[in-house]
């Protein structure tokens, strides 16, 4: 029976657990043979052998600009050209007021969810419009427009992430690249480990809050529909 995404290719930035594991799965399990770039090697070779032959693992720690590089380069050898779909998922999260929020945890806050991502598609996006064909997925937040306190670095590229999606629909459009901006509340995900009870007293408990299967199928839907329609933007909800 045919896929949906038989015969696409896709990069998904944070690949190695939670939301960016769960669309990678998605992906694969629609069709797409999909480049599963992550810095953590175990959980990276263990989910591209459960996936098989629709899975290409490469390893790479995303706030190096070198790395991203040769993550690009391995993964346009591998397609023998630009993938169609780019999700970018990777993420990290510092919750802490700001006279508490180490200088550090700011600067990687933004390197990995507003730089990376640009540099992706930054390597990206010239030979996809060559092509006239893409599709760029940019994974947002509820912290992409509502400010939350202890929230100063993740927010500022959050912010960042969404204005940047901004322009990128804007100078793509009609050019056959399509450019989606997936933005959930809180999610259910191995970022809250580590959290101190305090910071995590902030935020909603896990039942209440969406799984990242919730947020795969926003992907796949975005992904999949006509080539002459584009999701702007989806907010998805706990109902």
């Amino acid at each position: 029976m045919s896929q949906p995404l038989d015969g696409a290719t896709a990069v998904v930035t944070g690949a190695s657990r939670g939301i960016g594991e769960a669309i990678a799965r998605s992906l694969a399990a629609s069709g797409a043979r999909v480049a599963l770039v992550a810095r953590s090697r175990d959980a990276l070779h263990t989910l591209a052998a459960e996936l098989g032959n629709r899975a290409l693992a490469v390893e790479c720690d995303v706030s190096e600009a070198a790395g991203v590089h040769a993550a690009v380069a391995t993964i346009i050898t591998a397609f023998g050209g630009p993938p169609r779909i780019l999700v970018n998922s990777a993420g990290l999260f510092h919750p802490a007021p700001i006279a508490d929020l180490d200088a550090a945890a700011f600067d990687s806050m933004l390197s990995v969810n507003l730089v990376a991502p640009f540099r992706f598609v930054r390597s990206l996006l010239p030979a996809m419009r060559e092509a006239k064909r893409g599709h760029i997925v940019t994974i947002g937040s509820v912290a992409d427009r509502t400010v939350l306190p202890g929230n100063s670095g993740y927010s500022a590229s959050k912010f960042g992430a969404r204005a940047v999606h901004e322009v990128i629909r804007t100078e793509t459009k009609g050019s056959g690249v399509r450019a989606t901006l997936v933005s959930p509340s809180a999610v259910d995900t191995p970022i809250w480990n580590g959290l101190t009870a305090a910071a995590r007293a902030n935020f909603p408990k896990a039942e209440d809050m969406l799984s990242a299967d919730d947020v795969a199928r926003a992907v796949l839907y975005a992904v999949t529909q006509p080539e002459t329609v584009n999701v702007d933007e989806l907010r998805i909800t706990r109902s």
